[in-house]
């Protein structure tokens, strides 16, 4: 035991010289609080007192008498194992404490004098130094709990390597632990649950209460409402939190409801009515069940700059380890975590709200096919969620949104994926308003199977890079501006890109392998693909079976078509479009749509074959120029249908040395004016101008071009007054 003698003022300046534990001595006396014990109170202490003494490190301040010492007198200890060591500590002794000793903030003799703890004077920042813990050789288990644990510890920070060897869970709130760029490894740890994504190391859960208020609803709640209707509101009160959740839908998949959030009460808005922070998605219909739950959510428990590494590579569900999960919790940020082997989610939440995670990443993890492994984030019945500036690599996902609405992904990349899973998806319980933005690799939207409903609206993805990006599911609403899906050997070499015509929109998009088609019919707004660029490879179904709504194409170009079929009974639009065949012998761009429209269009070495699976109208007008040849012989040509096929040729111009049009069967309507007619010949056989069918065929510049075949003039038929050059 060294004096450091009575001066106030050499006392100070020595302290300031010893590792920086003046400052906080002079900070903790004068503010006088603790972390562990009731504040100390200058009204009994006379205000900031002096140093008594100091010792070099814990095991020598354990071997003071502190029969010597009166109450609240201060101790400076110099490291935790030895001076210097990073572990030094201001305390202060407190004869009546009975406080637990935990080896760091509370201290004690471990003889059995019951009564009297040395207890640690902080300003609310601690240190697992000062638990002794100054490196990765032995488990920070206990430091950890004692930490979080302590009502007046608002910051943990470390400062060395760490291990943990156990799965913490926590309801603390208002606290932030900064593992300072350091590693934390988890070799050894205890095992898991089954299928337990928050068997985290750090799992921070708030508190589900048991007030529950469940009820049909009386009426109907329309979609973007943030009012609900409830038997009594004075049930509720502003500022709790409720999760609410509806029933399933009757006869659908088994997870299958549109609405499951943790919200906040706003507003009691009438006796019947209270408003939550939240705009729903969905319209619910009156009679469905609805159910609120109270609970105390943790709040503004956030985690900071760790290095982790997963307990081993061949981990399972039960061996492996992750870090963090989030339940019932509030504006809990994450931000700069760096993990390797991480076997459930690295930040996994659930029924969480205003959150941001951010600069983190993920790379090989020990499985990307067991359901819900390998994921750097996983958000369920999520909102207000950012995830941004986050890579990873070799992962099953990098973000996955179910049921959730309201958040930004922003800046994440994900590589590695050819073995792995889709960088970027949503389950398709419903999500809502969700933007990507500036992101690439792999991505599916809500396409995880009918047990969750695949359904999602309002889904916009800006700026994205990748070689795979399948919407086609019940996706309402999907916005795509300036997707890049481009073809590469290792997955997909096709750079497949697939929508569902329910209100999708389409800006600046490329791709390869691009399909339309429509599993759901929800969209109020046009289905629109505009100024975008595809190389369609032979055969291709541009629009599928199913679409039934109308699709517009617009300021778009596509190559390579060779035999691409337009499919669907929904009418089709291509307007100041360019198509270009794969070369002279390529099939033409075959059409089973009711209505095809080419306004302002040039086609190039293709042409239209109307497949007459249906009644079909054709329209070619406004400047739409046809050239070159195709594997038909006829730029324009019928099938072998039975439908009626109605041609209307206003202000077009062809050109090519086979066939302009052949039609030689089947009943027609054929009506062209005002087009110019360049070279080759004219096929109207007079077998298929019988009966029901009609022509008119009046206006025309034919220049060069050889009749091949017309029908003669008569009731229905009519091919006078043309200029023929």
């Amino acid at each position: 035991m060294s004096s450091l003698g009575s001066s106030p003022s050499s006392s100070r300046r020595r302290l300031l010289a010893a590792g920086g534990l003046g400052g906080l001595l002079l900070a903790g006396t004068a503010a006088a609080g603790t972390a562990s014990a009731a504040p100390d109170d200058d009204r009994n202490g006379g205000g900031p007192r002096e140093v008594s003494t100091s010792v070099p490190n814990v095991a020598a301040l354990l071997r003071l008498d502190p029969r010597r010492f009166p109450t609240d007198a201060v101790v400076l200890v110099a490291g935790y194992h030895a001076a210097g060591d990073g572990g030094g500590m201001v305390v202060r002794w407190d004869p009546r404490s009975r406080l637990a000793v935990n080896g760091g903030t509370v201290l004690a003799d471990p003889s059995p004098r019951r009564d009297g703890r040395w207890i640690q004077v902080h300003d609310g920042v601690m240190d697992f130094r000062r638990f002794g813990i100054l490196d990765d050789k032995v488990p920070a288990d206990a430091a950890l709990d004692a930490m979080v644990n302590d009502p007046y510890i608002h910051r943990v920070e470390a400062h060395t390597d760490l291990l943990f060897v156990k799965r913490h869970t926590f309801g603390r709130s208002r606290i932030v632990l900064d593992f300072g760029g350091h590693t934390v490894r988890t070799t050894g740890i205890e095992k898991n649950t089954h299928d337990n994504p928050f068997g985290a190391v750090l799992y921070f859960r708030g508190k589900v209460t048991d007030t529950v208020v469940t009820y049909p609803l009386a009426e109907t709640v329309i979609e973007l409402t943030d009012v609900f209707p409830v038997p009594d509101a004075g049930a509720f009160e502003v500022g709790q939190w409720w999760t609410v959740e509806i029933d399933p839908i009757a006869g659908g998949g088994t997870y299958e409801r549109e609405l499951q959030k943790l919200v906040e009460i706003t507003q009691i808005v009438d006796g019947k009515h209270i408003r939550a922070d939240y705009l729903n998605g969905w319209e619910l219909t009156a009679g469905r069940r609805i159910t609120w739950t109270r609970v105390e959510p943790v709040r503004r428990a956030d985690v900071q700059n760790m290095v982790f590494f997963g307990a081993g590579a061949n981990d399972d569900e039960y061996t492996g380890s992750h870090p963090i999960a989030y339940e019932y919790a509030v504006r809990c940020d994450v931000d700069g975590i760096e993990a390797t082997g991480s076997f459930w989610p690295v930040v996994m939440r659930r029924w969480c709200t205003h959150f941001v995670t951010a600069r983190s990443s993920l790379k090989n993890p020990p499985t990307v096919m067991y359901g819900g492994a390998g994921y750097l984030t996983q958000q369920i019945y999520c909102l207000y969620g950012r995830v941004e500036d986050c890579v990873s690599s070799n992962a099953r996902h990098l973000n996955d949104l179910t049921a959730s609405a309201y958040c930004h992904v922003v800046n994440c990349h994900g590589d590695g994926d050819d073995q792995g899973g889709n960088p970027f998806t949503t389950h398709g319980q419903y999500e809502h308003d969700l933007l990507f933005e500036g992101n690439s690799g792999l991505m599916d939207i809500a396409n995880s199977g009918v047990l969750w409903g695949t359904s999602a609206k309002r889904i916009t993805v800006r700026d994205h890079t990748c070689s795979w990006f399948v919407a086609g599911t019940k996706i309402t609403d999907l916005t795509l501006e300036n997707v890049r899906v481009i073809p590469r050997p290792t997955f997909d070499p096709g750079g497949t890109l697939q929508v569902n015509a329910d209100g999708v929109q389409m800006r600046g998009c490329v791709a390869r392998t691009f399909a339309i088609g429509q599993r759901s019919n929800r969209s109020t707004r046009p289905n629109i693909v505009e100024g975008c660029t595809f190389d369609l490879p032979a055969k291709q179904v541009l629009v599928q079976t199913p679409v039934s709504n109308t699709v517009h194409f617009r300021d778009c170009l596509f190559t390579g078509v060779d035999g691409a079929i337009l499919r669907g009974s929904g009418e089709v639009d291509f307007d100041s479009c360019t198509l270009v065949g794969a070369g002279p012998a390529a099939a033409p761009l075959e059409v089973g749509s009711a209505v095809l429209r080419l306004t302002a269009s040039t086609l190039t070495d293709t042409g239209i074959l109307l497949s007459a699976v249906r009644d079909q109208n054709l329209h070619v007008s406004a400047g739409t120029r046809l050239s070159g040849a195709n594997g038909a012989g006829a730029l324009l040509s019928r099938g072998a249908g039975a439908g009626v096929l109605r041609w209307h040729l206003a202000g077009a111009a062809s050109t090519t040395d086979g066939a302009h049009v052949r039609l030689a069967g089947g009943v027609n309507h054929w009506m062209a004016g005002q087009t110019r007619f360049t070279g080759g010949r004219l096929e109207l056989r007079p077998e298929a101008f019988g009966g029901a069918s009609s022509a008119l065929h009046t206006g025309c510049v034919e220049d060069g071009v050889t009749r091949t075949a017309m029908p003669a003039d008569g009731a229905r038929v009519a091919t006078s007054g043309n200029l023929a050059i």
